[in-house]
């Protein structure tokens, strides 16, 4: 229970923060920012979809002419609106993800650097304070790795929903696909 205090919450993550470093904290922006997108396209399919779909086929039932090379121009481009909102900001996600991992290396990196940097300056090679500051430099790699890992799945997912839904859409108005 005492995780769950947010005054507490609040702490490990300063605390945690402050271990792995100012990379850590651009970690955690991008997560961020990695979520808002996710959960924006979950919202899309949930609340926008169905009704820019019946929008879009409310306008290809209300045209009088379906069968010119003009109307089937308009099919397609009413096909190519449901491709583009579909896949909105799937790029933006799958730049994240790829992202995250690397900014984790980037953190790693950095860290070890900072502690030969203090070893040549102290002219120490103790293990034990080799072995914290190690420690330290890794955390920004576990925290890419896992902000990666926890939007993988995404990407392919929304991909799949927009092709399957722009096929279904456009079979829905006849025709061959877009």
């Amino acid at each position: 229970m005492e995780l769950l205090n947010p005054v507490n919450a609040i702490s490990s993550l300063q605390q945690f923060l402050n271990q792995g470093g100012p990379v850590l904290l651009a970690i955690l922006f991008l997560a961020f920012f990695l979520w808002a997108f996710i959960f924006e396209r979950l919202a899309y399919y949930q609340v926008a979809h169905k009704p820019m779909m019946r929008r879009l086929r409310g306008e290809w039932t209300d045209r009088t002419d379906k069968t010119s090379w003009r109307a089937q121009a308009i099919r397609d481009e009413i096909v190519s609106q449901v491709k583009v909102n579909t896949s909105q900001n799937v790029d933006i996600i799958k730049t994240l993800v790829a992202l995250a991992p690397l900014l984790g290396l980037l953190g790693t990196v950095t860290g070890m650097i900072e502690v030969f940097d203090k070893m040549a300056l102290s002219g120490s090679s103790n293990a034990r304070d080799m072995a914290g500051g190690i420690f330290k430099a890794t955390i920004p790699t576990m925290a890419g790795m896992t902000v990666a890992l926890s939007g993988m799945f995404f990407p392919t997912y929304f991909e799949k929903k927009s092709r399957r839904e722009t096929a279904k859409f456009s079979d829905m108005l006849g025709g061959e696909h877009a």
